[in-house]
Parts: C-alpha cells; sequence; structure tokens
C-alpha cells in the first residue's frame, strides 16, 4: 500500500512539474514576442480574442495560429510581462502586459490541463 501511495505521489509531482514547465514555456515565447512558438501550445480548438475585433469561438489551431501571428507581427510585439498566474480545478489562468512598439496591451490566457501539457483555450488581448 505504501509503495502504491509513493508511485501516486511521485507521479503527481512528475505531472506538476511537466505542467509548470508548460507555462514557463508559454511565458517564455511571450517574452521573446514568438507567436509561433506559442502557438505550439494552442488546443485544437480555441477563442480568440483580439482589440477592437470580435471573438472568435471554437476556432481551429491553424487558423488561430495565424491570427495570433498576424496580430504579433502589426503590432510588433517584442515583450511581456507576467502580472497574475493562478490555477483553479485543472484550468489555469495567466494575465499580464505584451509590450508593443507603439503600446501595451493586456493579455489573459486561459489553459487546460491536456494529459501531460497544458494547452491553451482561450487567448484574450485588448
Amino acid at each position: 500500500m505504501k509503495k502504491i501511495l509513493l508511485l501516486a505521489g511521485l507521479g503527481l509531482m512528475l505531472a506538476s512539474f511537466t505542467l509548470s514547465s508548460d507555462t514557463d514555456s508559454i511565458v517564455n515565447a511571450l517574452k521573446q514576442g514568438n507567436a509561433e512558438q506559442v502557438s505550439q501550445y494552442f488546443d485544437n480548438m480555441l477563442d480568440v480574442k483580439l482589440p477592437e475585433k470580435d471573438e472568435i469561438k471554437n476556432v481551429g489551431k491553424n487558423q488561430a495560429s495565424i491570427t495570433v501571428k498576424n496580430f504579433f507581427d502589426e503590432n510588433k510585439i517584442k515583450g511581456f510581462e507576467l502580472s497574475s498566474q493562478r490555477e483553479m480545478g485543472g484550468t489555469m489562468y495567466m494575465a499580464g502586459k505584451l509590450q508593443g512598439s507603439a503600446k501595451s496591451y493586456n493579455i489573459t490566457l486561459m489553459l487546460k490541463a491536456r494529459g501531460d501539457k497544458m494547452s491553451i483555450i482561450t487567448i484574450r488581448i485588448n
């Protein structure tokens, strides 16, 4: 019984470490202004909201990647500052400021654990 509990505990710790490393990778990609790297963490379907545009619900990963990359390129996103991160019941929220050449944008990401990986299910920029 002790071995089962020990193995279960080790499994949870490893899963937690992997999920944490995913969020660190997402933050680093945002700091570099690398939309392609961020889009590697997009879920198969997600919601995207950009400034002065209607929210796009249940858009495919490829279309969302193109949309976000265009936004990053048009606004010359070059940095990111994380202001808040919290997890509630398997869902994680990250918020911060994207630094563009002309102005800054608030960004909020909602992530969901999918197996041993965190996937972005919502991205909102305003």
